[in-house]
């Protein structure tokens, strides 16, 4: 019988992120920044909370580099664009879709913006994948018991519905559902406990402290990845208080030393020779 759940959370699973979007927008950021401007010069950062596990440890070696403090803001990428496009500000903005980006920079809003990484989808098994998964197809073999989360806030449930529909086997999947949710925390944890045999979720997912090595994981075939959420851009605002101190910032994260966080929680990074290949097949450039 197919269930329905709920987030025990709202994106629990990314719980560590240092500030929340309701702290950046509601006053917590600007009350941490405060205390930050009394030891040195304060950066602003803000970015799609999909990327705080490799945000925050590059920003510490940022800090230990350049002798500022990060204000990291991690929340979700379409709530802090549109603040963006209105009258909210901050100095570098980590976005996720090319789109939003381009927006920004099309308002005068953002002064440039370079590829930062991309991500990637695969299947994830309870550990010794019991139900014989290979790959995506094998989630309409009858009898094989799928987890899905199609109500997950974006880009989750969207993309992999979309995914599974480029596939072919998107009907199948949804019959074979035995949960239908809206959370991925939910998906990780149905899959932990056996409940389901299979589920489609970001690589980074299973990077998280709470999910690393609990589980097996089945790539899937990069002609199915929906392109829209793949990709992950790094810019510089109009509004930075300190262009060059910004600007040394971004260049920081699309540098090696950056992209290798980046590369260690499941991302693609932007300079890989995977990554110049996407960044040419998106037309991921400044305009």
């Amino acid at each position: 019988m197919r269930e329905k759940t709920d987030c025990p959370g709202r994106r629990l699973f990314l719980k560590t992120a240092a500030v929340s979007a309701c702290g950046a927008l509601c006053g917590v950021a600007p009350a941490r920044a405060a205390q930050a401007v009394q030891s040195g010069e304060v950066l602003r950062v803000w970015s799609c909370g999909g990327l705080a596990e490799a945000m925050m440890p590059a920003n510490l070696e940022f800090e230990a580099k350049a002798g500022a403090k990060v204000a990291y803001t991690g929340a979700f990428a379409a709530a802090l664009g549109k603040s963006l496009l209105g009258s909210a500000t901050t100095d570098v903005f980590a976005a996720r879709v090319l789109a939003l980006a381009q927006k920004l920079r099309a308002t005068g809003k953002m002064a440039w913006f370079k590829p930062l990484c991309f991500t990637q989808y695969v299947l994830v098994t309870p550990p010794g994948n019991p139900a014989g998964i290979k790959s995506v197809e094998d989630l309409a073999r009858p009898g094989v018991k799928v987890v899905l989360a199609p109500e997950a806030s974006p880009p989750g449930g969207a993309a992999s519905l979309a995914l599974l529909k480029k596939a072919g086997v998107l009907e199948a999947a949804r019959k074979n559902a035995v949960t239908e949710g809206t959370c991925v925390q939910r998906v990780m944890d149905d899959i932990l406990s056996g409940r389901g045999d299979v589920s489609v979720v970001e690589l980074r997912v299973t990077r998280l402290p709470q999910f690393a090595g609990r589980m097996d994981v089945v790539p899937i075939d990069e002609g199915f990845f929906p392109p829209p959420p793949m990709t992950f851009t790094v810019g510089v605002m109009e509004s930075a208080t300190n262009k060059d101190l910004a600007e040394r910032y971004a260049n920081f994260l699309v540098s090696p030393e950056g992209q290798a966080h980046f590369e260690r929680q499941g991302f693609i990074p932007a300079i890989s020779d995977k990554g110049r290949r996407l960044v040419e097949k998106y037309g991921v450039r400044d305009v």
